[in-house]
């Protein structure tokens, strides 16, 4: 039976919270950075390669907020600055700047269509593209909102990334998945893989904080090898097994955990946007199925 999940009060609060960054990031090709050189004196100006690699700026929450991913290629340089920086700069520089971003595809930037008082949202942080306005949020703008408007954004927002849509929790699901079914977290990184192996982590109570990892693929691989799982031929699904998404270069994209009777405990992507949902077999190979899936069973 299909129902509607939702985020608790205290999960929105936390998303409020940290959803914008207290550091500002702009994401600048070389020309952008000539056209800023008389602004330049109260920030830092770190290289692409090195902001990339950079232990402070690889912290998952910035990655998720600022979409990393989705930053064009073309940019050169990445300004790191407090959040009044932005908000003493004339309102040309201003706009040129905010416009620069959504042409890098840079995150935090949302459809103002999402907010639920627009007339709140100051002008100067509104860049129009496509025929559509958009909001660039900042630091301290974010903070200036209304609590209202911030709350009714970021729950539309969160459900551009997922559906709310769930199977309702079933009876015969393990105790250790039971309190995390068809609900959401409020810390950055936990993805479908270490959703995957904390559903076969032998139902040990304190292998909860798997859950909230940020899993990779060689770590994946050796945890369902730990836990004794083994690529199987067969597509009949088996109470227990793991289904693995590839893709044509060997890199898994998605995995979750069958509960039995085509149901699977499911996570969708790394942002606290993305549930802990039970989802059918059909719906989530659909999903999936640009990928060839792969099935694990534990060897008894």
């Amino acid at each position: 039976m299909k129902i509607q999940i939702q985020p608790l009060q205290e999960q929105i609060d936390l998303w409020i919270e940290k959803y914008v960054p207290e550091e500002d990031l702009f994401f600048l090709r070389e020309e952008d950075l000539l056209n800023l050189e008389d602004y330049l004196h109260e920030i830092l100006v770190i290289p692409k390669a090195e902001f990339f690699n950079h232990a402070s700026y690889s912290q998952i929450q910035l990655v998720n907020s600022y979409e990393y991913w989705r930053i064009s290629n073309d940019i050169q340089y990445v300004i790191v600055a407090q959040p009044d920086w932005i908000t003493n700069l004339n309102l040309e520089v201003k706009l040129a700047l905010f416009h620069i971003q959504v042409e890098m595809g840079r995150g935090l930037i949302l459809p103002l269509s999402l907010f639920s008082i627009p007339d709140e949202v100051p002008i100067e942080y509104l860049v129009k593209q496509k025929g559509e306005q958009y909001v660039v949020l900042q630091n301290d703008m974010w903070k200036r909102l209304s609590v209202s408007n911030k709350k009714n954004a970021i729950q539309a927002y969160a459900l551009e990334w997922d559906s709310w849509d769930s199977s309702e929790v079933p009876v015969n699901i393990p105790a250790h998945l039971k309190k995390y079914a068809n609900s959401f977290s409020t810390e950055a990184g936990a993805n479908c893989l270490a959703a995957t192996i904390y559903a076969v982590s032998n139902h040990l109570k304190r292998n909860d904080w798997m859950i909230h990892e940020w899993v990779h693929q060689g770590t994946f691989i050796i945890g369902l090898k730990n836990a004794r799982y083994s690529i199987i031929e067969e597509e009949a699904l088996q109470e227990g097994d793991v289904v693995t998404w590839i893709n044509d270069g060997g890199m898994i994209q998605h995995a979750a955990y069958h509960i039995g009777e085509h149901l699977f405990f499911n996570k969708n992507g790394q942002t606290f946007f993305n549930p802990w949902k039970i989802i059918h077999w059909k719906e989530l190979n659909e999903e999936w199925n640009a990928y060839t899936y792969r099935i694990y069973r534990k060897v008894i």
